[in-house]
């Protein structure tokens, strides 16, 4: 059986798939619309998924050349849902990315690992207390998944490379594109060394106002909770795109950890989500505590 797998992956072409499920989204834009077909092909490759759907294949060559535009083939690479490597994780996702997109080192994502999101306006307490939470993360061989957004995210994914662990950046644009540019060269830094992954298209996005790709960014915060052994809040605002993340975290079967310092505050979402099951922690020694009970 496993001869035969293997036959049928030298056959796929990843440059024919990814230009095909770029095709697809330009006449299905949307997650749940996405999703949906494929789940009604059982998750076939794309290129199987836009030829039952009619899409010519004069589209798709065209999109393939358009595609270089952006990031050459060789630059980057993807995971479809049905891969050996795909981390089936990433499947308790309420939409699972069709298609991953990378560029670094994917045996990252097999590691044991935990997400730290937290306020883009962090306080420097909070910056303190998200490195300080990274290092003792690395200290224990565990991979510190973020964001790659200022403030929170930024200090984590930089005290982990300080800490000489291993970090995996989860961003809500194409790979091609940086967000904030602040960020570009830890992107780089990341994408070269590390893990840099994305489930946004590059073509249809291009040809959007960026108010309407928006909606990545949450969902890009789903993956990374799907793709985490747990998500830790460090702060966060009644608004902020964190709280997307401890809903996914909560509703995928993952540990939400929030620290004590955000009951502090007078905000509401702490205790709310302390009452669906969140735990509340003082440092990192009391995570880790419970994510050996959650493995035993």
């Amino acid at each position: 059986m496993l001869n035969v797998i293997q036959k049928i992956q030298k056959t796929i072409s990843p440059v024919l798939e990814i230009s095909s499920y770029e095709a697809l989204w330009t006449h299905n834009p949307g997650v749940a619309r996405i999703s949906t077909i494929f789940q009604k092909y059982n998750h076939a490759l794309p290129s199987t998924v836009a030829s039952s759907e009619g899409i010519l294949v004069e589209e798709i060559e065209k999109i393939k050349k358009k595609l270089e535009n952006f990031l050459s083939f060789t630059d980057y690479s993807a995971l479809f849902y049905n891969d050996f490597e795909y981390p089936s994780r990433l499947k308790d996702a309420q939409h699972p990315a069709e298609i991953l997109y990378f560029q670094g080192n994917l045996d990252i994502l097999s590691s044991p690992s935990i997400a730290i999101v937290g306020a883009r306006k962090a306080s420097n307490e909070g910056i303190r207390r998200a490195k300080k939470l990274a290092h003792i993360l690395i200290e224990n061989d565990i991979t510190v998944i973020s964001g790659l957004a200022e403030g929170i995210d930024t200090a984590a994914h930089t005290a982990a490379i300080e800490a000489g662990g291993q970090t995996i950046a989860v961003i809500g644009t194409p790979l091609n594109k940086s967000y904030p540019a602040s960020n570009k060269d830890l992107q780089a830094k990341i994408a070269k060394n590390f893990l840099l992954v994305s489930q946004v298209p590059f073509y249809w996005t291009s040809n959007q106002h960026y108010k309407a790709t928006r909606f990545f960014f949450p969902e890009r915060n789903k993956t990374m909770s799907a793709l985490s052994k747990a998500t830790v809040i460090v702060e966060a605002s009644e608004t902020s795109g964190s709280l997307t993340q401890a809903r996914a975290a909560l509703s995928q079967g993952r540990k939400l950890f929030i620290l004590n310092s955000c009951f502090q505050t007078g905000l509401k979402w702490p205790h709310e989500f302390l009452k669906k099951g969140a735990i509340k922690v003082v440092d990192g020694s009391e995570i880790l505590e419970e994510i050996q009970k959650q493995d035993c």
